[in-house]
Formats: structure tokens, sequence, C-alpha cells
């Protein structure tokens, strides 16, 4: 099943949505607000998509003013994450182990295909 990990609502998260729901592709909605990630599936999510520092938003003015959206290391990030989850890109797509971090239409058609 896919997930979807949203921290906020924005068109990128909308576009998810609407591209899964268009190809009735079931997914199951994670709002970071309400279900927090434990650090084991946040490190998973961080292998499949490059490494932690890939899964911050560092262009939302907000995160900016956070002091770990300026940190390089993943072992200073990872605290950082699980403490504020908003710090996050959105959506993070999971599919298994495999994971995409905001619009990717060619990956989520792949995935689709493969239902």
């Amino acid at each position: 099943m896919i997930q979807l990990y949203v921290s906020k609502k924005n068109f990128d998260t909308q576009k998810a949505e609407r591209f899964f729901k268009e190809r009735r592709v079931q997914v199951q909605m994670m709002d970071l607000k309400k279900h927090r990630l434990g650090e084991r599936e946040l490190q998973t999510l961080a292998a499949a998509c490059g490494g932690l520092s890939a899964l911050i938003d560092r262009e939302d003015k907000r995160v900016k003013e956070h002091p770990a959206c300026y940190y390089d290391r993943d072992s200073l990030l990872l605290p950082a994450v699980l403490e504020a989850p908003w710090l996050l890109k959105s959506p993070i797509v999971r599919n298994g182990r495999e994971a995409a971090v905001g619009v990717q239409p060619e990956t989520w058609a792949r995935w689709a295909e493969g239902k």
C-alpha cells in the first residue's frame, strides 16, 4: 500500500492525492501533526531518499528560522525532525522500501502500475 506522509496541506500534497485518486490507487494518509514518525521509520525514509537532509524543506520560511535547517549531519537532524516533523518536505510518498519526496509523477506512475 502506498503511504502519503504530509506535514502541511499544500499544492504538492493535493497533486499527490489527486494523482492516486484518479488512478484509483488506495493510499494511506499519514498526517505528521497527528501521527509522529518513529526513529526507525524516519531512517528508512531517509535511506530511500538519499539521506535525511534530502527530506528537509529548506525553502519554507518557517523552516529557515529553525537551526536544524543548517545542520548537515544526519546525527544532528534526526532528533530535530523527530521533535518537529514540520521540518519535512511535503508530501513524502512511500511504497514499501521505496520513497519519493515532493511531486514525482513518473515514480508514482510506476508504482501505480504495479498496484
